[in-house]
């Protein structure tokens, strides 16, 4: 069986609807011939993509990998089929918050001064991996550790937590702050692609309460509002200033690395030169 586009694009409607049907009817098909594509998919891979063993169709284990494949390889082909690609190749760089927190400024004019006829695109994705695994972005400045399948990283520094308070927090009074200090107070955890969860603090002394965002600007507006107090990283008092906010030394939690992920395979041919650049500048502002 030759594979080609529909098919993948079959497969993402079901992962997407979660239903056989539904899929069938967005892509203007019927079902029976949208599941035969699915079953000629799973043939030709040799694995289960969809088990069907409940009402609402769920992906294994194998079809998840292969969602995430199959968006990054159409959105390849949507970028090498789009005319106005031709008068230049960007490189796509994602971020979740902060980019590369102090260092983002100098990378961005240096690279214009390098590398004039490479555009380099930074871009916000609200996603785990910052669009990498979604075909998005060409590579992605991602904090923490990074557990999608098919991405290499390269660390290029590490940066120490602070804790973030209303301005008028008690805590605000504070030279430096605890992570016991922070556990009597509600938790703001972005669950899309913060770098904190409950497992930052020791077991029994966790904080009783969080609220639970799904990104940045949630997050800030919480903790500003004084319903919550946050976990994040030296980065983000430079990039995301807020007057109703103070930033304080987390005392006793653990560095967050830095990393240029970007997939595994062939890729943007730029970006080993987005990564030599990113090591020359983290090197002379340390």
């Amino acid at each position: 069986m030759t594979i080609e586009l529909r098919h993948l694009r079959a497969f993402l409607a079901i992962a997407d609807e979660g239903n056989v049907t539904r899929a069938a009817a967005r892509l203007h098909l019927g079902q029976p011939a949208l599941s035969r594509t699915l079953r000629r998919l799973e043939d030709h891979l040799g694995a289960r993509l969809v088990d069907r063993s409940t009402h609402h169709l769920r992906l294994t284990a194998e079809g998840r990998t292969f969602r995430d494949k199959a968006r990054a390889a159409l959105a390849a082909v949507e970028t090498a089929l789009d005319p106005a690609g031709l008068r230049g190749w960007p490189l796509r760089l994602g971020h979740t918050w902060a980019a590369l927190g102090d260092h983002t400024v100098p990378l961005l004019r240096r690279w214009d001064e390098t590398y004039p006829d490479v555009p380099l695109e930074l871009l916000r994705v609200d996603d785990p991996t910052a669009g990498l695994t979604r075909g998005k972005v060409d590579a992605a400045l991602l904090r923490g550790e990074v557990t999608a399948p098919g991405i290499r990283t390269e660390l290029l520094l590490s940066e120490e937590r602070v804790a973030v308070m209303a301005a008028d927090s008690p805590l605000a009074a504070l030279p430096r702050v605890t992570l016991a200090d922070l556990a009597a107070h509600t938790i703001a955890l972005n669950t899309v692609s913060g770098t904190t969860t409950l497992d930052l603090w020791p077991a029994g002394r966790r904080p009783a309460a969080s609220v639970e965002v799904t990104n940045t600007d949630e997050w800030t507006i919480a903790i500003a509002a004084g319903r919550a107090v946050g976990v994040s990283t030296s980065a983000t008092p430079g990039n995301h200033a807020h007057p109703a906010l103070a930033y304080r030394p987390l005392a006793d939690a653990p560095p967050v690395p830095v990393l240029l992920a970007r997939r595994s395979g062939p890729g943007h041919p730029a970006v080993p030169d987005l990564l030599a650049l990113m090591r020359e500048v983290v090197a002379r502002g340390a």
